[in-house]
């Protein structure tokens, strides 16, 4: 174990020169997940405020959400990232949305967030809606991003894993149109546009551009739903058209999900409606080991919200200290990237997989007996080695 005090006193004043210089040899993992695309959808993250630091909207959820939150800011002060949390806290317990809206008013002000899953509860009345669904059409969030990736040193019985999964966020059958006209039927509303399917299908297409990706897989259910999910395929197709260098096809859901734990390495760049995003990226986080390794961002075009990929609230493993901390520490790089931080996410990300590939320190969920805390700590030892080797150089 080390000491904390002593990292923080010793870590902080070699750090400091540290953050203006390009980090040598950084590994490439997820290193460019968000932060290098820019289309026509998403502007410019917002600028730094008060002597050059960013303020950021912190959310911390229900379940791990609150103690992995807190390791990141513990990570951060260590490693003097120049972000200031403004912390709002929502209850998935109340019916009331006042706390919700504090927290989309609060993302308005600060244009990012990173936040932990907030629990709904399948018991409350059908008036009380999502929050995290709330959160996410309020701000036009219509880019669910998820890069699936094999990381160093956790074994799958699949390699080489690569894959960008691109989810249409705002509409689909979360929509959240249901109704009971007549007593024992339920109808609810899957609701597919146009301007929707066409805003998330160029999304998926500039990625692939700008990641020099070579594929884009629409997946979809139109031998079924032919009008909805027909239309979705429509306009994928559409767009396809103008990125002649890019393949496009497409592929039934039910399919998909065989084919990923059997063949994923057929897949490049996936686009698909809401409800399917959901499935497929569980099924992909599962593939590289599991909800606690792999980040996730939603984007609009005017605010960024980052988050675990999966969306698990992991209540039945709260506060014991066995969560794995990594999809979090990521997702907080990946916000990092976003905000333009590129040395401190670097710094942040390298220390992260190197615990995990080279000191070989894994929580439970990945096989290993590692805690929470423990993990935490190798990776802000590793930020010290770092910092004392550039001041070396």
């Amino acid at each position: 174990m080390i000491n904390v005090q002593h990292l923080y006193r010793h870590g902080s004043e070699r750090l400091h020169a540290l953050t203006l210089l390009r980090l040598r040899h950084t590994q490439s993992v997820f290193g460019t997940t968000l932060s290098s695309h820019r289309n026509k959808a998403t502007r410019s993250p917002p600028p730094a405020k008060y002597g050059g630091r960013h303020t950021v909207t912190l959310i911390p959820g229900d379940g791990i959400g609150p103690e992995l939150l807190n390791h990141v800011r513990e990570v951060f002060r260590f490693s003097c990232v120049p972000v200031d949390f403004e912390v709002v806290h929502v209850n998935s317990a109340l019916e009331s949305e006042d706390d919700i809206n504090n927290a989309i008013t609060a993302i308005r002000r600060n244009g990012v967030a990173l936040k932990g899953n907030i629990e709904t509860k399948h018991t409350m009345p059908p008036s009380v809606k999502s929050r995290n669904n709330l959160l996410r059409t309020s701000l036009d969030l219509f880019a669910n991003v998820m890069h699936c990736q094999s990381l160093p040193g956790v074994q799958t019985r699949h390699k080489n894993i690569d894959i960008m999964i691109i989810r249409e966020n705002t509409e689909g059958e979360y929509s959240s149109l249901e109704h009971e006209s007549v007593s024992g039927v339920v109808e609810s509303l899957k609701i597919i546009t146009r301007n929707n399917s066409l805003r998330i299908a160029e999304y998926a297409f500039n990625l692939a551009k700008e990641q020099g990706r070579r594929r884009v897989t629409a997946v979809h259910k139109a031998n079924i739903m032919k009008l909805g999910d027909g239309l979705f395929l429509q306009c994928c197709r559409e767009v396809a058209s103008g990125y002649p260098d890019i393949t496009f096809d497409s592929m039934i859901v039910d399919n998909t999900t065989m084919q990923l734990v059997s063949r994923p390495e057929q897949f490049d760049v996936m686009v698909m409606p809401n409800l399917y995003g959901n499935v497929v990226s569980n099924v992909c986080a599962g593939l590289v080991g599991g909800p606690g390794l792999v980040p996730g961002a939603n984007y609009g075009r005017d605010y960024a919200v980052f988050e675990t990929a999966t969306r698990n609230t992991g209540k039945s493993i709260a506060e014991r200290n066995i969560a794995n901390p990594t999809a979090m520490l990521l997702a907080s790089c990946m916000m990092l990237d976003h905000l333009k931080l590129n040395d401190y996410a670097s710094l942040i990300r390298n220390a992260v997989l190197t615990t995990m590939n080279e000191n070989r320190l894994h929580t439970p969920d990945i096989g290993g007996q590692g805690t929470t805390s423990e993990v935490v700590q190798s990776v802000m030892k590793i930020i010290q080695s770092k910092g004392q080797l550039t001041a070396e150089l």
